[in-house]
């Protein structure tokens, strides 16, 4: 199977950011080949694409259907398995933002409320615990914010965007204002 040198580019830029987003290189490049391919590809295929061995891509395609995206077809009277991404870019987002709120979010909320639970013994300890109690606020706030956005559909969720963007404008000039009126007196 042949890319053009810009999929190509996107695809090796796609697996080193990947990499930042909690799978390996080599997966982001599996997954960003089968986001832009219009239709499914066989594990083949994507080695040979990609020039990595059969084994990488076989541990490459479990790894992807553990974080839920991508999936096995079939082509009547072909033995082959095909993969595909499953849908939109929306959903992906989704998917890994679940994926990494569940492995990565979720067990800090939980060590951070069992350490909460302990009283402090001692300044640094009231002070230390203080500030485990913010970021445990901060990441509850964070997570229960990103939910509420995950059950928008992408129509609601660019509105969400774009008001968002006319409440920082609009924050600005208040802070400008107050900031002068302040100075005044």
């Amino acid at each position: 199977m042949e890319i053009s040198e810009k999929n190509k580019s996107f695809v090796y830029h796609f697996g080193e950011m990947g990499s930042k987003w909690g799978f390996n290189r080599t997966v982001g490049q599996m997954y960003a080949l089968l986001v832009i391919t219009d239709k499914p590809i066989t594990a083949n295929e994507l080695a040979s694409t990609l020039n990595i061995s059969r084994g990488n891509v076989s541990m490459g395609i479990k790894e992807l259907q553990a974080w839920k995206l991508v999936q096995v077809t079939h082509v009547p009277g072909d033995r082959k398995e095909y993969y595909n991404a499953i849908g939109s870019v929306m959903d992906m987002a989704n998917i890994v933002f679940e994926e990494r709120r569940k492995r990565e979010v979720d067990p800090t909320l939980s060590l951070l409320r069992n350490l909460l639970l302990d009283t402090p013994e001692t300044d640094s300890e009231v002070y230390a615990q203080q500030r485990m109690k913010d970021i445990h606020d901060l990441l509850e706030m964070i997570t229960t914010w990103a939910s509420e956005l995950q059950k928008l559909t992408p129509e609601q969720l660019n509105t969400v965007m774009k008001l968002g963007a006319g409440v920082t404008k609009i924050l600005s000039v208040k802070q400008a204002l107050f900031s002068k009126k302040e100075n005044e007196h």
